[in-house]
């Protein structure tokens, strides 16, 4: 698959209500400290993250809340994608499992499922689905073009 394929997957998505995005906004950091508890207590996070790279992590979990809270605001599929294939290039670089990316998602997708209400999980719940099913199309393009130039986003 190729970057425009993810583009066109992406167009399908649809932006979370204004209200949805308020309750994703209020709970942003109560959300984020969950997610950096339930990873921290994984006997396998240094296979997942690399040695030595947990507060890496932590900024990773900080940067992608506040990264999707901007994109429920505004929905631009090209920055989406774009974003999220740096964030893979980025990583790699840094000793990252492939495998992290699947785990954290989960991870994210059950702390959601228990502290949003069932209308905002519903409606944010497609783009990590659609995150989670792109795992190895991101991986293989960061793995193919680490030194792509990105788009001028």
């Amino acid at each position: 698959m190729k970057k425009e394929n993810l583009l066109k997957t992406a167009k399908q998505l649809v932006q979370p209500s204004v209200e949805s995005t308020s309750e994703f906004s209020q709970k942003i950091n109560m959300l984020v400290d969950n997610m950096n508890n339930y990873m921290l207590k994984r006997p396998d996070i240094n296979d997942l993250v690399g040695e030595g790279n947990l507060e890496m992590m932590k900024d990773n979990h900080s940067n992608h809340a506040r990264f999707m809270e901007s994109v429920f605001i505004n929905y631009e599929p090209e920055i989406l994608v774009d974003t999220v294939l740096w964030v893979f290039r980025a990583y790699r670089s840094r000793n990252f499992s492939s495998t992290y990316w699947a785990a954290q998602l989960n991870a994210w997708m059950n702390i959601y499922k228990t502290e949003l209400s069932e209308k905002t999980y519903t409606e944010i719940l497609p783009f990590y689905k659609w995150l989670q099913v792109n795992i190895p199309v991101f991986n293989a393009l960061a793995e193919h073009a680490i030194d792509a130039p990105l788009s001028s986003h």
